[in-house]
């Protein structure tokens, strides 16, 4: 039971970079570089395969690991697609991050969307496996329910980036639900994902991304 319990704490660590007291964990490179080609190799394996099809056993072999690497990475299936999850999130809100702070107070909806919708990390393998998953989730509440708490946590992190491009394009009072405005974004980021998976044409994929952010945010006559 301690070697167990010892592994959590070691995948924590990974996770977080903190230990369970909340101070700073060590994580060897060695270590990290593990957990780094095990995700690359499942996001591959997912796409090709399918995340109900695809096995611990094919995502080793795909890293150049052992099961035992696995193990002392991740519990499950579940957890590792959870922790490309969180990688994904964290690439896109860096991306819009970098674009929002080159961008000026009072530079205006239009130009402020293009910066947003050019910066925005629409990657069509992604969108495939998260598209699965979601359906496995969908016939398993507690993958499901621990799905939502994702969700829900990245539309936490991203309210106050909404919060902040509603200031610099000084939009009206009408249209500052911080709630309201972060989860029309979530949802038309959605949507553009699913008509990649449909049309992988990103340079017309852009586009209509700004346009319905530009639909959604723009002062009603």
């Amino acid at each position: 039971m301690a070697d167990v319990s010892n592994s959590a704490l070691d995948r924590r660590a990974l996770r977080t970079g903190l230990r369970a007291d909340g101070t700073p964990a060590r994580v060897t490179r060695r270590r990290a570089e593990t957990r780094e080609r095990l995700l690359a190799a499942a996001l591959s394996v997912f796409a090709e395969r399918g995340f109900g099809r695809a096995g611990i056993e094919e995502i080793c072999e795909a890293a150049g690991y052992t099961r035992g690497a696995f193990y002392s990475n991740f519990d499950s299936l579940d957890e590792l697609f959870f922790a490309l999850y969180e990688q994904q999130a964290a690439d896109t809100m860096t991306q819009v991050h970098a674009a929002l702070a080159g961008a000026t107070a009072g530079e205006g909806l239009p130009s402020l969307l293009d910066r947003v919708s050019n910066a925005l990390l629409i990657d069509r393998t992604w969108v495939l496996v998260r598209t699965d998953f979601l359906l496995h989730a969908a016939r398993n509440p507690e993958t499901a329910a621990a799905l939502t708490r994702h969700r829900d946590a990245i539309r936490e992190t991203l309210q106050p980036v909404v919060v902040g491009a509603v200031d610099l394009a000084a939009m009206p009072p009408a249209l500052r639900d911080p709630e309201a405005l972060t989860s029309a974004v979530i949802t038309i980021h959605d949507g553009a994902a699913t008509r990649l998976l449909l049309d992988p044409d990103l340079a017309t994929l852009r586009p209509w991304l700004r346009d319905m952010l530009t639909a959604l945010l723009s002062p009603r006559a």
